[in-house]
């Protein structure tokens, strides 16, 4: 319902709503709509992920101050947030404003190419631009974090390997500058996951041989598949097996996949969200697959 022109497309402030007569106090109590912060709700039928909370925080934001970090990210094809994560704001150093809870502020100055005004579906939205994203990412996130993020956001083609060479050499010696310098090499758009991208990121802090992300493998002309990560010279490749994995006939199919690999020559790893939680356990077992001790560092 058109709750308030005040408001982004089922996103609200709850007292201009009630001022505008489009609802009542005793409707927002009621849980009718989704509370989505302080004073700020969104109609009960939109997705709760992690855009809607940034959204509902662009209806508090002072004018100078925008998304950025890995809120923006979702905007420029990274995978979202959680819908439990504070949203990131950028805000001018000299800005005192504390941002209601749910809402990070993080205070850096703001140039003006440093900012971008996207329309999409549920309204305009006021971000920080790819590059300086990719900044705020490198700077504010896990190192594996990070690398999920960009890859993602390089992927939807959001950016590119001369400007992210740039970010490095154009920030050194500032704030972040040595993150943007160990999180840029490891970036690469071909993973099509997080968990991709985290394996990526364990094996090269461990040493261990790159893999090569989304590799189509081919034996005798056949076309077997196209697998997360492979290193082609030692046959072997790591696979993550998502919920997706287990739905329907969908655990049947990989499973026959896996037995033309395996019977082609290949070792398959297969990796679950478990899995994931010791990475520790994950790269040795790598390692050990590729005949090679663990290097220091």
């Amino acid at each position: 319902m058109p709750v308030s022109s005040r408001g982004l497309h089922g996103v609200f402030l709850g007292s201009h709503a009630v001022a505008d007569g489009a609802v009542t106090r005793s409707q927002l109590q009621s849980g009718r709509y989704r509370r989505l912060m302080r004073n700020v709700y969104a109609d009960p039928g939109l997705v709760a992920d992690h855009r809607l909370f940034a959204r509902g925080a662009l209806l508090l934001l002072p004018e100078k101050a925008v998304l950025g970090g890995r809120t923006a990210a979702a905007w420029y094809g990274a995978p979202f947030a959680s819908a439990t994560d504070a949203v990131l704001a950028v805000a001018p150093p000299d800005m005192n404003w504390r941002g209601p809870r749910g809402v990070r502020v993080h205070r850096r100055p703001l140039a003006a190419h440093d900012v971008t005004m996207l329309e999409d579906e549920g309204g305009v939205v006021r971000l920080t631009s790819p590059l300086r994203t990719a900044w705020e990412v490198c700077a504010l996130e896990t190192t594996a974090s990070a690398v999920a993020l960009l890859d993602g956001m390089t992927r939807a083609g959001h950016l590119h390997a001369a400007a992210l060479g740039g970010l490095v050499v154009s920030t050194r010696g500032q704030w972040g500058s040595r993150r943007v310098a160990k999180v840029v090499p490891l970036v690469d758009g071909r993973s099509e996951s997080p968990p991709e991208s985290w394996v990526r990121v364990a094996c090269a802090r461990a040493g261990l041989l790159a893999p090569v992300p989304q590799y189509d493998v081919v034996e005798g002309g056949e076309f077997l598949g196209r697998v997360d990560l492979a290193w082609p010279g030692q046959r072997l490749i790591v696979e993550y097996e998502g919920a997706y994995h287990f739905e329907g006939l969908q655990i049947q199919r990989d499973d026959r996949r896996y037995e033309r690999l395996v019977a082609a020559g290949w070792r398959v790893i297969r990796l679950s969200a478990v899995d994931l939680r010791d990475m520790d356990a994950v790269v040795a077992r790598i390692a050990r697959e590729l005949n090679g001790p663990l290097l220091a560092g």
